[in-house]
């Protein structure tokens, strides 16, 4: 089956960076379209980036040129470095797997797998 698992989350004062990955296993990896998402306490789960299958990227405005996502098809693999990072960006941070060809990359109901989460706290 679909597994996808986050590692490199933690705890890191303001202005610094962590690197986030997340390693895929039971799909195509190299033609799947993946994404990053996260959920601050209380609050819904929000976009933060996505790579299509071709290494097109997206981002949310709230971390464009700060954050910076990337894939390795020989690794399975899809990473978020994020750099500068804000007490904002406190959240759990989730992958997803695109499975909705055509709709809104942007979008938590285009994504059908998901990894389990990596806490990410920032300090200020």
């Amino acid at each position: 089956q679909v597994q996808l698992v986050e590692s490199g989350g933690g705890l890191v004062q303001a202005g610094g960076s962590l690197t986030l990955s997340c390693a895929a296993s039971g799909l195509t990896f190299s033609t799947s379209h993946m994404g990053w998402f996260r959920q601050a306490p209380g609050k819904g789960r929000d976009f933060v980036a996505s790579i299509s299958w071709f290494g097109i990227t997206y981002y949310a405005d709230s971390v464009k040129g700060r954050f910076t996502i990337s894939r390795d098809n020989a690794k399975n693999t899809v990473y978020l470095q994020m750099n500068n990072l804000k007490s904002e960006d406190t959240a759990v941070y989730y992958c997803a797997r695109k499975t909705s060809g055509n709709s809104d990359s942007q979008s938590e109901k285009s994504y059908g797998y998901w990894g389990q989460g990596t806490q990410v706290t920032v300090s200020s």
